[in-house]
């Protein structure tokens, strides 16, 4: 993959929204030509299989979830968003945990909205907790993950944090084990 495509794909993954060609374009200085071709690298890669497919809209391409694993995604993000997290309290655990130590304006200046309620939310759920404070005007607090975020996705430290296809795999473990885990209730019900 070439460096173009490499940066592509890292925006389009941080961005989280449609980005459109026309402002990657001009945000990389670079021709409309060489840029197709790093799009094309990345379609290529995120197609077919791939458990996260890149969609195009209106002139703007964002990453969405393969239809064919979006149940198993379900499965797994269903018992995280039923204790209180929205897409919103997930979209900023997982720019936490990547990118700890982040401050609440870093939060915001990758999602583009407020996100006080979402960075509360996690504090209450204990997923995350203040770390430091960094050395900057105001001195704003930077947080990171908690042991109890750790024990919940299952990971020895946060070096652990999976890369995406780690995490498709583990996806598909989980959804087997779930879906075995339900046969086993639904079976002793009928048992009794």
């Amino acid at each position: 993959m070439t460096e173009l495509a490499q940066k592509i794909e890292a925006v389009l993954f941080i961005a989280g929204e449609g980005l459109a060609m026309s402002y990657v374009q001009e945000k990389l200085d670079v021709d409309k030509t060489e840029l197709n071709s790093a799009f094309a690298e990345v379609i290529q890669k995120y197609s077919g299989d791939s458990g996260i497919h890149l969609i195009k809209y209106r002139d703007k391409y964002q990453f969405s979830t393969n239809p064919d694993v979006a149940d198993g995604v379900a499965a797994v993000l269903n018992p995280v968003r039923e204790k209180n997290l929205t897409r919103a309290a997930i979209e900023t655990m997982a720019i936490i945990a990547y990118k700890q130590p982040v401050t609440k304006a870093e939060i915001e200046e990758i999602r583009g909205v407020n996100s006080d309620y979402s960075v509360h939310v996690l504090l209450d759920n204990n997923l995350i907790q203040v770390i430091g404070k960094k050395d900057a005007l105001g001195k704003p607090m930077v947080y990171g993950t908690t042991d109890e975020f750790l024990k919940r996705f299952e990971l020895p430290s946060i070096d652990q944090l999976p890369s995406a296809e780690e995490l498709l795999e583990k996806l598909k473990v989980i959804e087997t084990n779930f879906d075995l885990y339900e046969r086993g209730i639904h079976e002793s019900a009928k048992a009794d």
